[in-house]
């Protein structure tokens, strides 16, 4: 490396090229880190995905999906860094943009401690940012042991077929943490296919309806449980990791009393 440029290495193991100071143009293809860039640094965020809704009025080039970004679109924004995590985005649009000469850093979050670290790391160390405000309310937030058990829950993700939150997932170890058992969470598969008799027989206290990846609502998803209560919720609080993990801490705690 120049003196001008320095390596540092993503959650998977790959070398990743950036300058010797602070990054100062980033395109993120994570709707979280998105809303975590944009907070801590917004004039260095150039670009980002179509699903990146957060926060509201973000006025900057879109890329499409997450799992579809236009890649020459990416290229054309002149990131100095490209910002992925591994579950949601394609190993092979890593590839394709560091063949273009684009450098991507991955990150991998299946816990609350993964993505503590990844955010630090990410802003800290990788992007040498100062340590924003919000991210050390994050962390006294989250950082100490799990919460008694108070509350039996399940999460579906979707229907038709219906999913739910799983195993070895941020959102059941963000619920854990909060006093909630997730009652699907020691099956095998992060996000498992399951009936809706069994989802309604699981022994929850309250099925919470998220409204994303699947848009629950009132007239499409309560309809559904014959004997167990539901609760729409906001899927930004179960599955964003960032600062909307400071409003999921006082929502979740809600839940569990």
């Amino acid at each position: 490396m120049t003196p001008d440029r320095r390596l540092v290495r993503d959650d998977l193991g790959a070398e990743v090229p950036l300058p010797a100071g602070a990054v100062t143009r980033v395109v993120s293809l994570v709707p979280s880190l998105t809303e975590a860039l944009a907070a801590t640094r917004p004039e260095a965020l150039v670009g980002a995905t179509d699903w990146c809704t957060r926060p509201e009025g973000l006025d900057i080039p879109r890329v499409r999906g997450t799992k579809n970004p236009d890649r020459a679109a990416v290229a054309d924004l002149r990131p100095e860094l490209v910002v992925c995590v591994q579950e949601e985005n394609r190993e092979l649009d890593v590839r394709r943009l560091r063949e273009a000469g684009v450098p991507v850093w991955v990150g991998r979050v299946e816990s609350v401690d993964d993505a503590l670290r990844v955010l630090r790391t990410l802003i800290v160390e990788v992007l040498a940012w100062a340590e924003p405000a919000w991210l050390l309310e994050v962390e006294r937030l989250w950082a100490g042991p799990a919460a008694p058990a108070r509350a039996r829950v399940a999460v579906p993700i979707w229907r038709d077929p219906w999913m739910v939150v799983g195993s070895s997932t941020f959102t059941a170890d963000l619920l854990a943490r909060a006093g909630l058992v997730n009652v699907f969470g020691d099956h095998r598969e992060r996000y498992p296919h399951v009936d809706i008799e069994e989802i309604d027989g699981a022994g929850a206290d309250v099925v919470l309806l998220p409204d994303e990846p699947y848009v629950f609502t009132p007239q499409d998803g309560p309809e559904a449980f014959a004997r167990t209560r539901t609760a729409l919720v906001s899927g930004r609080l179960l599955t964003w990791y960032g600062p909307a993990m400071v409003e999921a801490r006082a929502s979740l705690d809600a839940l569990a009393r």
